[in-house]
């Protein structure tokens, strides 16, 4: 069994880009995510750096249906089963813990865990994943280094999600390689909007990360 299934992989390859944010408050979590979805990013990654993560997830996934709701920062089987129960759509991780691989299995989550080295990797495909997170992608020596060690393993299909240090003027690069199926967005949200609810701000960043991906296809 891999761990991400195909029609999600697609959805994410669609997308292009996942907005990756957390939240001190459980309820701006839906403001934040309508916010990008009305500025037309519509996959997420809402991190589990607060305690707020599992509840802000809930609320999500009644409030903004039309959102591709992922979870990242999970790195416990516990959390793994919670983000399920929350109801994520999908899960990502920082590392290769492959006791959260395989808790995320067992509860059908499907599961993205973070690699940066070949051995993270293999850890990774011998577990059934074909999309990992490559993190951090920029301090760990970039689209260049990625592609250098994805070579090994391209007969294998995997799909790469690039998360840290990519940004609006970079993330082309990364986009236009046939290994990408997406990049995380860790800019387009910024812990000072949320705090300050700028919500039209957020749309707006949103709106010209859309554009830019356009424009340059």
């Amino acid at each position: 069994m891999t761990m991400f299934p195909v029609e999600l992989v697609n959805r994410l390859q669609q997308s292009r880009v996942v907005a990756g944010f957390s939240v001190a408050n459980a309820e701006d979590a839906v403001a934040v995510a309508q916010a990008l979805l009305d500025g037309g990013i519509d996959a997420i990654e809402l991190t589990l750096r607060t305690d707020a993560g599992i509840k802000a997830t809930r609320l999500i996934r009644d409030s903004v249906p039309g959102i591709l709701l992922g979870v990242g920062t999970i790195l416990n089987p516990e959390q793994a089963r919670a983000v399920k129960e929350a109801g994520a759509d999908f899960g990502v991780s920082p590392g290769c813990n492959v006791r959260v691989v395989r808790a995320a299995r067992q509860v059908a989550l499907p599961f993205a865990p973070g690699i940066c080295t070949p051995t993270d990797l293999e850890a990774a495909i011998e577990e059934g994943c074909r999309l990992v997170k490559f993190f951090p992608a920029a301090a760990s020596g970039g689209l260049s280094f990625l592609k250098s060690m994805a070579a090994p393993y391209r007969h294998l299909g995997i799909k790469y999600f690039p998360l840290g240090g990519i940004n609006a003027d970079n993330m082309m690069d990364y986009l236009n390689e046939d290994i990408v199926c997406a990049v995380g967005g860790s800019w387009i949200v910024s812990d000072e909007l949320v705090k300050n609810k700028e919500w039209k701000s957020i749309s707006e960043r949103a709106a010209e990360v859309v554009s830019r991906i356009k424009d340059r296809h």
